[in-house]
């Protein structure tokens, strides 16, 4: 099952529409800037050799990029820059111990497919996928530094209760998760 965020339409004409109330808003521009950051966490930018916007050891592409909505999880495509449907449940609160990761607009979850690392001795492969996924991160950290929104790595989550509700198989380790939303006002003093 494929599922596009937004249509066409709203994600170029770039406007929040008047009368929407702040969550219709925040899906708004969840369906403007989501897509975006889900090609510069794990896209594919030169589709001739299937070579990916990070790094990766060996091109062995053993960082899968799952995202988290209200209204489910979802593993990202690179080649067809798709969302697959994983689970229709909102798995956001198990993302991690803070309060916002409740009502984040987008969390993306990096895990690593050990399978995919057959080249990379099995000592290293751990390290090499964080490596990666720090990489990706860093991606989505400019994306929205340049973009005026909000974002936080995060590592405090309960691997195992995550783990689970992704439904991840064995070979599969989740590495880091990655909330992406509005910045907050500043105070003023």
């Amino acid at each position: 099952m494929h599922h596009h965020e937004g249509n066409q339409h709203d994600a170029e004409d770039g406007r929040d529409h008047e009368g929407d109330t702040a969550d219709d808003i925040s899906e708004h521009r969840v369906s403007r800037f989501a897509p975006t950051v889900r090609a510069l966490a794990g896209g594919v930018n030169r589709p001739d050799v299937g070579g990916r916007t990070a790094p990766s050891a060996m091109n062995s592409q053993e960082v899968e990029l799952h995202v988290a909505l209200p209204h489910g999880l979802f593993r990202y495509e690179p080649l067809t820059h798709s969302l697959q449907l994983k689970a229709a449940s909102d798995v956001r609160r198990v993302t991690g111990y803070q309060d916002f990761v409740d009502t984040a607009p987008l969390d993306l979850l990096y895990v690593a497919n050990h399978a995919q690392m057959k080249l990379v001795p099995a000592a290293q492969r751990e390290r090499y996928a964080y490596a990666a996924a720090g990489a990706m991160s860093q991606n989505v950290y400019l994306y929205c530094a340049a973009n005026t929104l909000a974002t936080v790595i995060r590592a405090w989550f309960d691997p195992r209760a995550l783990s689970q509700a992704m439904g991840l198989e064995a070979d599969q380790q989740l590495l880091l998760c990655q909330t992406v939303g509005r910045v907050k006002a500043a105070a003023v003093h």
